[in-house]
């Protein structure tokens, strides 16, 4: 029995996934996103980020254009301030690709196991 070839838009949707997880893929911004989550919805100013990371501002710009231009992350300017947040929806999506992979089609995971984990 031949199996089909993957569909272009899932293949497509593989590379995204692959380049955000790339994009969290270094330790100042796996702390960044969770800063951000923990700071969810209200998000933070580039100076608290700073703070809180404690990395160079130049630095840091890069790491936040990077979860920016992978979509993990929102901006918006408040007058001489740029304000980040985490992007939720994009997370969900990303959670729910691994998800459906793991916990339902093969169930390498228990469900209830990955929200154990969450609480």
């Amino acid at each position: 029995m031949k199996v089909a070839p993957p569909a272009r838009k899932t293949l497509d949707q593989v590379a995204r996934y692959a380049d955000m997880f790339s994009a969290m893929g270094t330790e100042p911004r796996l702390r960044i996103m969770q800063l951000l989550l923990s700071a969810h919805p209200a998000g933070l100013v580039v100076g608290d980020i700073q703070e809180e990371v404690d990395i160079p501002n130049s630095t840091l710009s890069h790491h936040l254009e990077k979860l920016k231009s992978e979509g993990l992350v929102n901006v918006r300017r408040e007058s001489t301030f740029l304000r980040y947040t985490a992007n939720t929806e994009a997370l969900q999506e990303l959670l729910r690709f691994l998800y459906s992979e793991c916990c339902t089609r093969n169930q390498a995971l228990k469900p209830e196991e990955i929200i154990r984990i969450c609480k």
